[in-house]
């Protein structure tokens, strides 16, 4: 009894914490020549929706840092080498958390026989709403007229939280959305 109580404590912790972290993806063409793009322009990607001007200029902000960062430079110019452009979303779901409290005994063989089982149940049932965001950002080659870089990071938001710990996740995922880039190059 004991280790099945301790295996579903575990695996709660388990589900917490993946709950929580940063799910990061990319994909990039594997044909373009990173190590020529010197400088960027960012673009509108039509159809996307529009965070407010201040979520808008704020994830401009800690994207710009990253790229330098990587060693690019961005320019108003349209002959940069790479058009640059996001979209993001929030999204909600809910989530439902479950336990039950148990006593009693049950049903099993006793002598000479079958007994029935005896007992009493509670389960409580919470429900919470999760907010999720999520953030892609696309780069293509001016030149080449084609998307050669595609980066998305994906976290669940605490609406409560302050905007310097919202600044501090956006920049987080930012970072961690561009730690492979340039992507490394084959040998």
């Amino acid at each position: 009894m004991k280790r099945l109580l301790f295996l579903s404590m575990m695996m709660l912790l388990l589900a917490a914490s993946s709950a929580i972290a940063q799910d990061v993806r990319f994909n990039f063409d594997n044909t373009a020549n990173f190590a020529g793009y010197k400088t960027y322009k960012w673009v509108e990607i039509k159809g996307a929706q529009k965070p407010s001007d201040l979520v808008n200029r704020q994830i401009m902000a800690a994207i710009d840092a990253e790229l330098t960062t990587k060693g690019l430079t961005k320019t108003d110019s349209d002959k940069a080498d790479l058009y640059i452009g996001y979209q993001a979303a929030v999204n909600q779901s809910q989530q439902y958390t479950s336990y039950s409290t148990d006593w009693g005994y049950g049903p099993g063989w006793y002598g000479r026989g079958w007994y029935g089982g005896m007992g009493s149940s509670t389960t409580t049932t919470t429900a919470d709403t999760i907010y999720t965001g999520q953030l892609a950002l696309d780069m293509y080659d001016v030149a080449g007229k084609k998307m050669v870089w595609r980066g998305m990071a994906t976290k669940s938001i605490n609406e409560k939280a302050k905007p310097d710990k919202q600044q501090k996740n956006l920049a987080k995922a930012v970072a961690k959305m561009l730690k492979n880039y340039p992507p490394p190059v084959k040998k």
